[in-house]
């Protein structure tokens, strides 16, 4: 069999590029973009743009951590790496499609691989009607903001918002609020992966809201429509038991 090409990015930070260095001199590589493999060397932040960054292009991207959570991540070793690769297990994630309208009308569109949040911009609460499938579930919601989360995501933002962990390969995603204030007891929501949100934002120029996806943010958001696309894909590698689903399942059990 054809050993596969690997190819190397890092996170910027000394301890990365070093790292990245001492790899290169030891595996034979290309650059990523011509990689069959990518390795990327930082944290979570790094594994979410390669992620981005590789989209749709069907090259598996494998972490090692060189940053603070890494739960994305796999440990940091510079030994055998072609057989970690071999034996690593590989998770498919479907982003999340972000369509936000502003005030002034223009429709601004992004992808997701964690979540969608959507946060207010100044000392006013934010005022949010909630839709799912084109059905008004909630007229209103005080609150800092809200957010749609990925399985994937789920223990990122979602879970210091007090959101459920959903296991990598739930048909689910979670719509979690951000400090409600009305109705104070809502927690917020499990919904079908093929669910599309819209959430409308009340008084959007007295009470500014932003949209962000990941990373990409707009701001003074009039109305954002959330859903899954499926036509888009990205690949993560683990090593063999320490899957995605294990990280998350173990997750559970922290205390």
């Amino acid at each position: 069999m054809k050993e596969k090409k690997l190819g190397f990015v890092n996170s910027g930070t000394p301890e990365a590029i070093e790292a990245a260095r001492r790899l290169e001199a030891r595996y034979d590589h290309v650059e990523p973009d011509e990689a069959d493999i990518v390795i990327a060397l930082g944290g979570d932040g790094l594994m979410l743009q390669s992620l981005h960054r590789f989209m749709d292009r069907d090259v598996p991207i494998y972490g090692m951590n060189l940053g603070s959570i890494g739960f994305l991540m796999n440990e940091f070793d510079e030994e055998g790496l072609r057989e970690r690769l071999d034996g690593a297990e590989q998770s498919c994630i479907h982003p999340l499609h972000m369509r936000a309208t502003d005030i002034e009308g223009r429709v601004h569109e992004a992808l997701a691989i964690n979540e969608v949040s959507l946060l207010r911009q100044t000392h006013q609460t934010a005022k949010l009607t909630i839709s799912i499938d084109g059905r008004q579930r909630m007229s209103e919601l005080i609150c800092d903001g809200v957010l749609v989360a990925t399985p994937a995501g789920s223990t990122a933002y979602n879970l210091s918002a007090h959101g459920p962990i959903l296991p990598i390969n739930a048909p689910l995603l979670a719509l979690t609020p951000l400090s409600p204030f009305r109705p104070r007891r809502w927690r917020g929501a499990l919904l079908p992966q093929h669910a599309v949100v819209m959430i409308e934002i009340q008084s959007p120029q007295r009470r500014p809201v932003s949209a962000t996806a990941d990373t990409k943010e707009i701001r003074h958001a009039a109305k954002v429509e959330i859903r899954q696309d499926t036509s888009h894909r990205a690949l993560m590698l683990f090593d063999q038991g320490h899957s995605l689903d294990e990280r998350i399942l173990n997750e559970q059990f922290l205390y």
